[in-house]
């Protein structure tokens, strides 16, 4: 498994107000969305209206095809005609290397005695 990470910035010149921002926000989200099947979000300078910072992620098998479509993203960021792109930055994440972090085993019993210990102390609580 791999993930690709982009973050960027867009420069909004024409915004009036925060209406005017989370319009262009909004319109270039669902569209990268819908064109290249990725999850976006806006993670930074929320209240600033002529500056956003999104994140987009994504996940697969190849990291030369996350990387090209990280590529044709950015590309076509580059040509938005309602906002300017700033910065881009961009990152591949390969799980389970031993430079990356790993998720921790599930211990399914010990998870199943967690959840009654709390379920057994919410009914004593609640009488």
């Amino acid at each position: 498994m791999i993930i690709g990470i982009l973050q960027f910035e867009l420069l909004i010149h024409d915004a009036e107000s925060l209406k005017d921002k989370r319009r262009v926000v909004k319109s270039v989200k669902d569209r990268l969305h819908r064109e290249h099947l990725v999850s976006v979000a806006e993670v930074g300078a929320l209240e600033t209206l002529n500056r956003a910072v999104l994140g987009l992620g994504l996940v697969g098998a190849d990291g030369a095809q996350i990387g090209a479509t990280l590529d044709r993203i950015t590309e076509k960021l580059r040509g938005l005609h309602d906002a300017e792109l700033g910065f881009a930055r961009r990152e591949l994440l390969r799980p389970g290397r031993d430079d990356t972090p790993q998720a921790e085993e599930i211990d399914e019993a010990a998870l199943a005695a967690e959840m009654l210990h709390y379920a057994d102390g919410e009914r004593e609580a609640n009488g």
